[in-house]
């Protein structure tokens, strides 16, 4: 999330009421998760396991919870609790703001495009040209849809992220700022979930077609011209390259990389990345013709076990 003008550190710290190390002036460009961050960005770590991994990030800015030796080029905003003053930075830069209208009057709609009724499009939406939503869709705030896209009833574009901070009166979100993007000639079946991004995009690919009941976890990109069959479930932060070809109920783990012109077999099980340009089956996913031959194995153990009996 890169913020409206650069901010001196000194005014970031003061809305979020804590100290900093660097030159009051160190230009803050905006915030964002440790693996999308850049130049100019904020990012927050609150465990010493992830100090080395955030200082050393592209990040220029570490919101951290203990005064550390702060690399050359960067500042520190030294804070007891990194994850409520994320989300307080949210909640300043990217306030949530009550619907006035089914559609709001920020929106900006292309030529061509039929938005069928009951739908719902947000603050500072974008829809291309010759789009057709249909009934019961729900678009969040600052949503950017590109010519040509198809949404069936029901879908839900922007829904927060599922992420969240166990503490001991129970869990915290991390509040959602990011964005779902949709580029152009996309097909979005029924009843499918997008969440948008928490600092940055969930992007969907041109061409990409997507069957109903699917849901697609926060910051994750799919590439061009995938196709993704029903009840399919995407963790978070997933990369899925050009091309991927993924069947009914499969599922994945986040942060993993699908290589492009992959195959996932229906009702498999992603725990890793995979390589590209390969068929895939299976719980932990496998290459199909190994994963097949070892089920075929699997079936003659009786067989086996009765001739070592006798």
């Amino acid at each position: 999330m890169k913020f409206p003008k650069v901010y001196p550190i000194k005014e970031i710290a003061a809305i979020i009421d804590c100290d900093f190390v660097g030159d009051e002036n160190f230009p803050v460009h905006g915030m964002n998760e440790i693996h999308v961050v850049e130049p100019g960005d904020i990012v927050f770590v609150d465990h010493p396991k992830y100090y080395d991994k955030a200082l050393q990030s592209a990040a220029t800015i570490v919101l951290i919870n203990k005064e550390v030796d702060c690399p050359e080029g960067k500042a520190l905003l030294v804070s007891d609790d990194p994850f409520r003053d994320f989300n307080k930075l949210t909640k300043h830069f990217q306030p949530f703001k009550a619907a006035g209208a089914a559609i709001a009057s920020t929106a900006k709609i292309g030529e061509g495009t039929v938005i069928q009724p009951n739908v719902v499009v947000g603050e500072n939406v974008t829809i291309g040209k010759n789009c057709l939503i249909y009934s019961n869709v729900v678009i969040y705030d600052n949503a950017v849809i590109g010519d040509n896209v198809i949404i069936h009833a029901g879908t839900v574009l922007g829904a927060d992220a599922f992420y969240y901070k166990k503490r001991p009166e129970g869990f915290d979100q991390l509040l959602s700022g990011g964005r779902v993007v949709i580029k152009d000639n996309v097909g979005i079946g029924a009843l499918c979930t997008i969440d948008r991004g928490v600092t940055g995009d969930t992007t969907i690919g041109e061409g990409s077609k997507i069957d109903n009941q699917v849901h697609i976890g926060h910051d994750t990109v799919i590439g061009k011209k995938c196709l993704i069959a029903a009840q399919t479930g995407i963790a978070g932060c997933v990369i899925i390259e050009d091309e991927v070809t993924i069947w009914g109920q499969v599922g994945t783990t986040s942060g993993i990389t699908i290589g492009s012109k992959a195959v996932l077999l229906a009702q498999s099980g992603i725990s890793k990345s995979l390589e590209g340009g390969k068929v895939y089956f299976g719980y932990p996913a496998e290459e199909s013709r190994e994963k097949l031959k070892q089920l075929a194995h699997i079936k003659r153990i009786p067989e086996i076990l009765e001739k070592l009996k006798k």
